[in-house]
């Protein structure tokens, strides 16, 4: 199974401006200037080094702000060892107006979503899926994230961790039991692997998993 993904920056006709909206996805955090000539370093969250090499048209959200501002990607590359890209943007032409950078999001429309491969998937579609152990038919929890890794890794919210959680506002007389509750994890990882994720089907929002001897022992 290879990594999940998402898309990578095209056209945004006849999609919303509001960056809170299910319209966009925050591909990376400009985090420092890159020398003197007004590149910057991205922190990228994307699969896809496409959205920060090749040149065209993105979308830049300010810390505090609402709005969107259309932005152009003159160029791009890749810092081994660094886990950042540096790029260019159209008008940004010291380190003063990089610095000033510091801190936006770059975004894109979620409706661009390239064509992926057999057993590939966008991250956001993965999230919410309802995960079930494959060997005893058992609902376990909800897909809530999914951590990138050696293999990436799909963190599962509980269902007995969200009970757990709505006994807590009830009135218990008994610390040693409030004390184990708390003790408890509320989420397992699972790796996102085929051997161990065969099924995964968006269509029913439902995950499969064949778990080895001791994956789920909390």
């Amino acid at each position: 199974m290879t990594n999940p993904k998402s898309a990578f920056p095209g056209g945004s006709q006849g999609t919303s401006q509001n960056p809170q909206s299910e319209d966009w996805i925050e591909i990376g955090t400009i985090v420092a200037p890159q020398g003197l000539k007004g590149e910057v370093r991205v922190y990228s969250n994307s699969d896809f080094p496409e959205r920060f090499e090749e040149p065209g048209q993105r979308w830049l959200l300010r810390p505090n702000e609402t709005e969107l501002e259309t932005v152009e990607l003159l160029s791009g590359r890749y810092i081994p060892g660094k886990g950042v890209y540096v790029i260019k943007l159209a008008g940004v032409e010291d380190c003063n107006q990089a610095e000033a950078l510091r801190g936006c999001k770059l975004m894109v429309p979620a409706s661009d979503r390239p064509p992926l491969e057999e057993d590939e998937y966008h991250v956001r579609d993965l999230i919410g899926l309802e995960v079930f152990n494959q060997l005893t038919g058992e609902s376990l929890g909800i897909v809530v994230d999914l951590i990138p890794a050696g293999n990436d890794l799909l963190e599962v919210q509980l269902h007995q961790a969200e009970s757990e959680e709505k006994e807590e506002d009830l009135p218990d007389t008994s610390n040693a039991k409030n004390e184990q509750r708390k003790s408890q994890p509320t989420t397992v990882l699972i790796p996102f692997v085929k051997e161990i994720v065969p099924v995964v089907d968006l269509e029913q929002k439902r995950i499969e998993i064949a778990p080895p001897p001791g994956l789920l022992e909390l």
